[in-house]
């Protein structure tokens, strides 16, 4: 049974930082893509970052150049560091494996 758990959301102010966590257990996590969505309230899920069992990334447009997805094969754990923020980035962010979504986290980008 495939589990994973995110941690790291919370309330930030435009321009602050954030790095989420997602552990997984229930796979061979090195074998596997990671992928974190993120939803708003009343939006569809988005993708947002993917890393691909070779370290290969990949970012949704909006994100480029302030987002970045890591892994640490020896924990099970995919990263997504976060800077500058913006207020458009609030939404419960997911991540995604394996047919498997975690619980998600909320990032809450306000003043």
């Amino acid at each position: 049974q495939v589990q994973l758990v995110e941690s790291g959301g919370g309330l930030v102010q435009p321009g602050g930082s954030l790095r989420l966590s997602c552990t997984a257990s229930g796979i061979v996590f090195g074998l596997y893509a990671m992928h974190w969505y993120r939803q708003a309230p009343g939006t569809q899920r988005e993708l947002v970052a993917t890393i691909t069992f070779a370290g290969t990334t990949n970012y949704a447009d909006s994100v480029k150049g302030r987002f970045t997805i890591s892994r640490d094969n020896a924990k099970s754990t995919v990263y997504l560091q976060m800077i500058s923020l913006k207020p458009e980035d609030t939404a419960v962010y997911y991540c995604h494996t394996a047919g498997t979504w975690g619980q998600g986290t909320q990032v809450t980008v306000s003043s």
